[in-house]
C-alpha cells in the first residue's frame, strides 16, 4: 500500500528510511544532508563501504542505528567526476532508480519491512521529474505487503499524518 503525505521525513514514525544518493556521496546536501546530521556515523559507514566496494550506480546499502532505525540508501545518482568531498554528485537515471526500486523490493520482504518513508525520490539533487518516478515507484513497491509512506510535500518539523 502507497500512502502520498504532506510532512518533514525525520518526523516519520516509520523505522525504515529509503532516500537517493550516489556512489561515494558525500552526503552535503537535501535529505542526504539532514541524514548525516542526525545520523553522523552512516554517513561514516558509508565511506567505508563505498571505499571497499566501489558500488555502482543502481545499488542499494542499508545500514541499521541504534533504536532500529534502518536507512537505505538508494544510489540511483551517477557519482560526481571527482572523490573530493565539495564534490556535487551527478544526476539520476530512471534505468539506475528502478534497479534500486526493485533491490529495494526484494530487500522489504527479505527484511520483512512493515512500514518504510521515502521522499519524492530522485527528483531534488537527481533531478527526475516526478510524474516518471511516481510510476516507478507504484510499479516496484505498490503491491508489496508494507506500508510505503511518500513525502511528497516537504512541511519542515511536521509530523505527516502516515
Amino acid at each position: 500500500m502507497i500512502k502520498e503525505v504532506t510532512g518533514d521525513l525525520l518526523h516519520t514514525k516509520a523505522k525504515t528510511i529509503a532516500h537517493c544518493v550516489a556512489p561515494h556521496d558525500h552526503f552535503n546536501q537535501g535529505l542526504a544532508l539532514e541524514l548525516r546530521k542526525n545520523y553522523p556515523s552512516m554517513s561514516k559507514d558509508f565511506r567505508h563501504y563505498c571505499r571497499n566496494h566501489n558500488p555502482k550506480a543502481g545499488e542499494i546499502w542499508a545500514w541499521g542505528g541504534v533504536g532500529g532505525v534502518r536507512i537505505v540508501n538508494l544510489m540511483a545518482q551517477e557519482p560526481s567526476d571527482s572523490r573530493r568531498s565539495d564534490a556535487n554528485p551527478g544526476k539520476a537515471t530512471v534505468g539506475s532508480l528502478n534497479n534500486c526500486l526493485k533491490k529495494l523490493a526484494d530487500f522489504i520482504v527479505e527484511e520483512n519491512i512493515q512500514e518504510i518513508a521515502i521522499p519524492k525520490l530522485a527528483t531534488g539533487v537527481g533531478g527526475l521529474d516526478w510524474d516518471d518516478v511516481k510510476g516507478l515507484v507504484d510499479e516496484n513497491l505498490g503491491n508489496l505487503p508494507a506500508k510505503v509512506i511518500v513525502y511528497t510535500t516537504y512541511a519542515k518539523g511536521v509530523e505527516a499524518e502516515e
